[in-house]
């Protein structure tokens, strides 16, 4: 075996990347292919009284209009299938295939376009005339929830469904009413948490095409989880595994907004059926901001009881969380965030009461982080809040409350929505914090804040720590070849989508067979070539991919020393592998190369297997986590705040995070920096506004401000090494662990900073205009004192 694991070595994928050779949806070029452009609501709730098509059919290049009438006979169901089917959820919750007789967000598709340019079906789209009757729309969950408030949805709901309510959980173990009524101190915040979206370079995207010959839909289409868009198309078009194929080509991105089947993959899949040539469509912009899932809305109030040391007592609240119009998955998100607010710390009880309420806007679910920063935020917010109630270090608070090493590990009370318990398997979490703070010069930053604070200038530093389940069942496949070329050959369910998991598996291949991993072939996204695969979420692939990988590629290494053995007439164990060899140990040039031991096992027509060895040099093994594994990440922040624009520029930012065992430590670091980079367009830039009727009002990039290169600040990362005992690698994800603590960590600092002006901040984004009324604010109610401070 060779030492690939643990190399930085350069990602095997980028080359035709950086040489403007990689194939996209969009790249993809089919003879005779109609494109399609969907008619889109302008009403966050209206009735349809009526469609005409009959101006817009005429219009140079028009091949065909559907509405949803056109498509019933071809569906199986006039709404998709709920994408996580044990959710315990209501039969008339997802989406439909296009609107019925009613469209209850802006943006939701009510007919399609097919013409022979994406222009032309455009220009017949505007000339659709649908006839709206406008009803009452629901924007704010907490107003959805009222029980007077208007219906976000009238048509299609199960009798007795006659509110906003989704669903109402709980949380809860130990005894929170005790814990509080012995309690000697208690605080309490009120947090919001805005929408955001995914906003992936590539946007959405599918081209279908139909081949006679093989009786067989082909969809190319930008998705996270290929194996399950093809089942979602197998049961809505009534077709089984050998009539459809999914292929994601180069994915740009996802971050969990390609993570299910969107209503018009199935349009662009049912139309290819009905019309017998190819069809594609290609998400613009615009479409993205007002038809791709985003994230969250929360609103939380949470209290915490706590000793006069700062420990924590018990924690209790409840959550509110916005649906949107549809429920696509299910209430993973929600239930995600509810269960990641204990994250590392011990806490002795814990009760929060979470709703669930639709609202008149498009759906939500898991972008990159899932729900964990959200629960981080109301745990970092309150651990704040008691250090500065009891005057304490807000760093010594959270190093009171952490798990410490000697009860590693530590099983929690609470259960993952798969049913196994949170389970923190590894890590030094005090170490951690205290790395972080000795990286960020904590123990200087008093002289520095002075030294700034008498220039006139407001600087502040904050920490963070959050932990993120990863490594998501249910399984994961890999299968790894040595064909009789002697190439060696992994074909994986797992999705590629800018991360660098080809070239992660591929180092984890060659570990096995002493080959320099460029030497590995990796294969993925094609439902073609492997029977089954989950896909890409949940930071989970390098755990479930890799450990499947890891083990076909021993299987594979096991049984091609066990053939040479048998040819070469020696034992196994005297055999060594390396450079595409099989060699006798310390004989370089003896033995049998890789490919003639795969030709020896591949057989000769009418002749006996050598040695009655089944034949081939293939492995296929999948991968079944028994429970997600734990990460933590620990970051501190310095920054300062312009008091009289709000702008906050970040001077210093730290990462230690724990990955387990790393695989590749440049590629690691990249996702950590990515996750950082997400999270701080999170905590300052990030604005989804909807108006009290819930019409969107950012739909461009010059109203919704993502993080550019000049407000991104150097990120020095750590990585500290904790192996997992849950999978045979010891890794643990990296993809959202960026994600979890930052927004904490930032705003934290952001208070410190205007520590003079006793601001506090109780939401995210928080936006210069925001911070500058929390100033003002600040400055009147402090009078002169404030004034001298500046």
């Amino acid at each position: 075996m060779t030492d690939s694991i643990g190399k930085s070595i350069a990602r095997i994928e980028d080359q035709p990347l950086l040489r403007g050779e990689g194939r996209f949806v969009d790249d993809i070029v089919l003879p005779g292919a109609l494109e399609v452009a969907f008619v889109r609501s302008p009403h966050a709730h209206a009735g349809i009284r009526g469609i005409d098509t009959s101006a817009a059919g005429k219009l140079p290049g028009v091949h065909a209009i559907y509405t949803l009438a056109d498509l019933r006979p071809l569906v199986a169901n006039v709404r998709l299938p709920l994408q996580f089917r044990s959710a315990n959820l209501p039969p008339d919750v997802t989406p439909f295939v296009l609107a019925d007789r009613e469209v209850v967000f802006v943006g939701e598709a009510v007919a399609a376009v097919f013409a022979t340019s994406r222009y032309l079906a455009e220009d017949a789209a505007a000339a659709v005339a649908v006839d709206y009757a406008p009803l009452p729309a629901i924007s704010d969950c907490r107003d959805a929830i009222a029980p007077d408030a208007p219906v976000a949805r009238l048509e299609g709901k199960s009798p007795g469904r006659k509110s906003n309510v989704l669903v109402e959980f709980g949380q809860s173990y130990g005894d929170a009413t005790a814990a509080f009524a012995r309690a000697p101190h208690t605080v309490a915040v009120s947090l919001k948490q805005h929408r955001g979206g995914a906003f992936s370079i590539e946007a959405r995207g599918a081209i279908a095409s139909y081949d006679a010959n093989e009786e067989r839909l082909t969809m190319w289409t930008s998705t996270q989880l290929a194996h399950e868009v093809r089942a979602f198309l197998m049961t809505m078009l009534r077709l089984d595994e050998n009539q459809v194929r999914v292929v994601a080509p180069e994915v740009g991105g996802g971050f969990g907004a390609k993570f299910l089947m969107y209503p018009e993959e199935l349009v662009v899949a049912a139309a290819c059926l009905k019309m017998r040539r190819p069809v594609k469509w290609t998400e613009d912009r615009r479409e993205n901001f007002l038809a791709t899932i985003q994230e969250r809305d929360q609103y939380w109030d949470a209290e915490a009881a706590y000793d006069d040391d700062g420990r924590l007592m018990g924690i209790r609240g409840r959550l509110i969380h916005d649906q949107g119009a549809y429920t696509p998955q299910g209430t993973n998100l929600a239930y995600n965030a509810s269960t990641a607010v204990p994250g590392p710390y011990l806490l002795p009880a814990y009760e929060l009461k979470v709703v669930v309420a639709e609202t008149n806007k498009v759906s939500t679910i898991p972008v990159r982080g899932a729900g964990y920063p959200e629960g981080t935020f109301v745990m970092e917010r309150l651990l704040d809040r008691i250090a500065d109630e009891r005057g304490l270090d807000r760093a010594e608070v959270r190093r009171r409350n952490l798990v410490p090493l000697e009860k590693m590990p530590h099983v929690g009370a609470l259960k993952t929505r798969s049913g196994s318990p949170v389970t923190l398997d590894s890590g030094d979490f005090p170490k951690c914090l205290a790395m972080a703070c000795e990286a960020a010069d904590r123990v200087g930053f008093p002289e520095r804040q002075r030294r700034a604070r008498a220039e006139g200038r407001h600087l502040g530093v904050g920490v963070g720590i959050g932990v993120k389940g990863t490594g998501r069942g249910p399984f994961e496949s890999g299968i790894v070849r040595v064909g009789r070329s002697g190439r060696i050959s992994v074909y994986t369910g797992a999705m590629p989508m800018g991360q660098g998991i080809r070239t992660a598996l591929a180092q984890i291949c060659a570990e096995q067979f002493g080959v320099a991993p460029e030497r590995v072939a990796v294969i993925a996204g094609d439902t073609a070539v492997i029977p089954y695969g989950q896909g890409g979420f949940a930071s989970r692939q390098t755990i479930t991919a890799g450990s499947a990988v890891h083990m076909a590629a021993k299987a594979v290494r096991e049984k091609a020393l066990t053939v040479a053995a048998h040819l070469l007439e020696v034992n196994a164990e005297d055999l060594e592998m390396r450079n595409e060899r099989i060699e006798i140990a310390g004989a370089p040039g003896s033995g049998l190369a890789l490919r003639e031991v795969a030709e020896a096992i591949s057989g000769v027509p009418g002749y006996a297997m050598p040695g009655y060895f089944e034949p081939g040099l293939e492995s296929f093994q999948s991968f079944i986590p028994h429970g997600l594994t734990y990460g933590m990440g620990c970051h501190a922040v310095e920054l300062e705040v312009d008091v009289e624009t709000g702008r906050v520029t970040i001077d210093k930012y730290v990462v230690i995070n724990d990955s387990g065992r790393v695989i590749n430590p440049v590629i690691v670091k990249g996702q950590l920096v990515g996750g950082v980079a997400h999270a701080i367009g999170n905590a300052l830039f990030e604005w989804m506004a909807f108006d009290a009727g819930a019409q969107p009002l950012t739909t461009t990039f010059a109203d919704y401000l993502l993080l550019s290169a000049p407000e991104m600040p150097h990120i020095d990362v750590t990585l500290v090494e904790y192996p997992s005992p849950g999978n045979p690698l010891g890794v643990k994800g990296v993809g959202e662990s960026g994600c979890v603590p930052a927004a904490s960590a930032i705003v934290a600092a952001i208070e410190d900073a205007l520590s003079p002006f006793r601001v506090r901040i109780d939401e995210i984004p928080i936006l210069p205009a925001r911070l500058q009324a929390l100033i003002a604010q600040g400055r009147g109610a402090a009078g002169s004192l404030l004034d001298g401070s500046r």
